[in-house]
């Protein structure tokens, strides 16, 4: 896709004032709220709204609302994401250090309420977590399932705390997590900064519709999410879209199981999933199943799976 000659010049109008340059600035490195942004850029709310609906309508970003708050971000790839990255190599800032020290601010305020959730919400965790095998041993079965790698881009649905993103991030080019709560959001952006990665984005976003474009990561991982969805299979068929020719889905939840409290006690809506009616679903999204591995407790508890499945490369179409 490209845009017109009238588009490009819409587009470049939209850029074309020394604070939205600073906005789009501020938005390739991560998505931003308006209150945040008007905190950063030192203006009113209403002053900066006003900039954000102009660059919005014009396609140079993405508006997306979540319950009271509004926030905006660059788009993922495109025309007008070619042309923000354009803009941006060519621009020398001087307020980009003094944003930039804001943002660190904003950042550091986030780090400390996500803190403050995360050691809320730890103890519930750790009461799942105890139901089953070890974690090192789930993430060691889970890098030796996404394979050496390098890759060329991570996609985590549901990326939760950002543990996978820390785990396999280090062997991607780029990487992007994507999850329906901010609170978690700002969990992960302590965790993956802690872990020393800087080619990482965290989006908001729906795990039903990402609205990422097709084939456009080579490794795709929706890790122990499903179990809380009322409809995993739509889920399983959205991450399943992500996957490039020659790319792998990682799929990591819990074998059926009959432990009924997690129902009630922790919002699970599944207990388990089987290993027929995963291979299924990723069969009916276009993918190839490969086999699952299995991690049983090593007392009576939860027994962990891991799911893989395969986009056939072009070569392999052809040789079919």
């Amino acid at each position: 896709m490209s845009f017109s000659p009238a588009a490009t010049v819409d587009l470049l109008r939209a850029a074309g004032e020394p604070t939205r340059l600073r906005i789009l600035s501020l938005l390739a490195l991560e998505e931003l709220s308006v209150m945040e942004l008007a905190r950063i850029l030192d203006q009113s709310q209403p002053r900066v709204s006003r900039h954000l609906k102009l660059m919005a309508e014009a396609g140079l970003i993405e508006r997306f609302p979540d319950g009271a708050w509004v926030f905006y971000r660059l788009p993922v790839s495109g025309p007008a994401r070619h042309l923000a990255d354009a803009v941006l190599d060519l621009l020398e800032d001087a307020t980009a250090d003094r944003d930039g020290a804001r943002l660190e601010g904003v950042r550091a305020e986030r780090h400390a309420q996500a803190a403050d959730y995360f050691g809320r919400v730890a103890p519930q965790w750790d009461q799942i977590r105890s139901l089953y095998v070890s974690e090192s041993a789930v993430e060691a079965a889970i890098e030796r399932a996404a394979g050496p790698g390098p890759f060329r881009r991570v996609v985590d649905l549901g990326t939760g705390s950002g543990r996978m993103l820390s785990l396999l991030g280090g062997r991607a080019a780029t990487s992007l997590g994507l999850d329906l709560s901010h609170q978690m959001l700002n969990v992960a952006r302590r965790n993956v900064s802690e872990a020393g990665l800087n080619k990482v984005e965290l989006r908001h976003g729906d795990i039903f519709a990402t609205r990422l474009p097709d084939e456009s990561a080579d490794l795709v991982v929706v890790h122990q999410v499903l179990h809380y969805l009322t409809d995993p299979v739509t889920a399983v068929t959205e991450a399943a879209r992500l996957v490039e020719p020659g790319g792998r889905l990682l799929i990591i939840d819990f074998a059926p199981h009959d432990h009924e409290p997690l129902r009630t006690e922790h919002q699970h809506r599944r207990l388990g999933f089987s290993d027929a009616e995963i291979a299924r679903w990723v069969s009916e999204a276009g993918l190839v199943p490969t086999a699952p591995i299995a991690l049983p407790p090593d007392h009576d508890g939860l027994t962990v799976t891991i799911w893989s499945a395969d986009r056939p490369s072009q070569s392999d179409r052809k040789s079919a």
